[in-house]
């Protein structure tokens, strides 16, 4: 086997495990910004977990994130919670942050 074909291989193998880390951080972002919703409408416990897993599947109805940011805005807007479009995208900025961290590091 040539020296390309391996150098190929290679970047190939890359591409896949690039996509699937960024995959995996994507649903832990809907993850930690569900929990953290979740905490600003009163929900603890098994009820904000089960919240975190709605957002999660959420993610899964269309490409990108603005499935996540109308679940979020809804039900924030549901429970009376104030907050603009900008802190809502800030944090879940913040949480895709966190989450491709925790998914580098392996946790």
């Amino acid at each position: 086997m040539s020296q390309f074909d391996n150098r190929e291989r290679a970047e190939e193998a890359k591409f896949q495990l690039d996509q699937e880390q960024e995959f995996k951080a994507q649903a832990r972002r809907a993850k930690l910004v569900g929990l953290w919703a979740a905490g600003l409408m009163g929900l603890a416990d098994e009820a904000a977990e089960d919240y975190a897993k709605s957002v999660v599947m959420s993610d899964l109805e269309e490409a990108g994130e603005e499935d996540v940011f109308r679940k979020i805005r809804a039900d924030l807007d549901m429970h009376a919670v104030q907050l603009s479009d900008h802190q809502i995208r800030t944090k879940m900025d913040e949480c895709l942050a966190d989450a491709r961290a925790q998914i580098k590091a392996g946790s």
